[in-house]
């Protein structure tokens, strides 16, 4: 007994068929999503690029098209080399601190003791509040006259007198990265803890049974089953530091010149200052690419989403 089949050209238009008629179904609820992302990714970033060829005075009337002469601008600009030396160690000092601390305050939030609850709740707190009210309490509070914790530093003996940890290039950055790892770690934390949590026991059990340590089952066993929450922890912090503002503002932007600046920095003091929004699309667009070089390189060597 032999069954009808359809000729391969139909069984394809048949498919396809289905496809236009399963897409059409599904646009009511996807349309909204569509047009989210059109009215809030696409359609900013292709303003973006266009503002980036044109000539836009300082008043912002869009004078004439200039092709790549805002590129070429700004990239024989001679502070930009600082200026990216300055990005690299802010992006890779903060994020590679914070996966080290917050792998180890998960790890400790992941045992059992009494009043686990409240210390969870605690490394919140930084999350919870405004970036910007917790970076000016650093910022105040390192102050050379009346800083409490420059106060603090001179009574405890670590200064003979109050220093001026904002005034200068290098202590700025250095403060500045430590309240970017402050504010990062509560995130970072509750990635890994989570990750931590969905560790199945008996795999556990069964590195225990086999006569594994304490410090070979976590190596061999733990941290393998953490890589899906250490992957996205680390994509996702290189992308909210690297295009931090508010700390670094606060932070370094009372120095003169750019020695102190990022691209986030410079972007905004090109745009405010000097009221060239031609040559701030162009940074902007510089600093799109980095981002997303760097996130198309990160998940192709990490591979976040493969399973051990």
């Amino acid at each position: 007994m032999s069954t009808f089949q359809q000729p391969p050209t139909t069984r394809i238009r048949t498919e396809r068929g289905q496809n236009r008629e399963s897409l059409v179904a599904a646009l009511p609820w996807i349309g909204p999503v569509l047009i989210l992302i059109f009215g809030v990714v696409l359609f900013p970033a292709a303003y973006m690029i266009y503002n980036s060829t044109r000539r836009i005075s300082q008043a912002g009337t869009d004078v004439e098209g200039v092709g790549f002469a805002n590129f070429s601008r700004v990239l024989a600009d001679p502070n930009l080399p600082r200026i990216l030396l300055n990005t690299l160690v802010w992006v890779v000092v903060v994020v590679t601190v914070t996966v080290i601390l917050s792998l180890a305050l998960a790890n400790f939030l992941n045992k059992p003791f009494p009043g686990r609850t409240l210390v969870r709740m605690a490394v919140v707190v930084p999350w919870a509040a405004s970036v910007v009210m917790t970076t000016t309490v650093f910022y105040y509070g390192l102050d050379r006259d009346y800083g409490i914790m420059n106060t603090f530093l001179v009574d405890i003996g670590l200064l003979d007198s109050p220093y001026g940890f904002t005034k200068n290039v290098a202590t700025a950055l250095g403060a500045a990265i430590v309240v970017g790892i402050f504010v990062s770690i509560p995130f970072t934390t509750y990635t890994l803890l989570a990750g931590l949590q969905a560790v199945p026991g008996d795999i556990l059990e069964a590195a225990k049974m086999d006569g594994a340590g304490k410090v070979r089952t976590y190596f061999l066993v733990v941290l393998p089953q953490l890589r899906s929450a250490l992957a996205v922890a680390v994509l996702i912090n290189v992308i909210n530091v690297f295009n931090n503002l508010p700390i670094l503002r606060i932070m370094t932007g009372s120095l003169p010149g750019y020695s102190a600046d990022t691209l986030m920095t410079y972007i905004f003091k090109v745009l405010q200052f000097d009221r060239r929004l031609d040559l701030a699309s162009a940074l902007s667009v510089i600093n799109f690419a980095i981002v997303i070089v760097i996130v198309a390189a990160y998940v192709k060597i990490v591979k976040p989403m493969r399973e051990d």
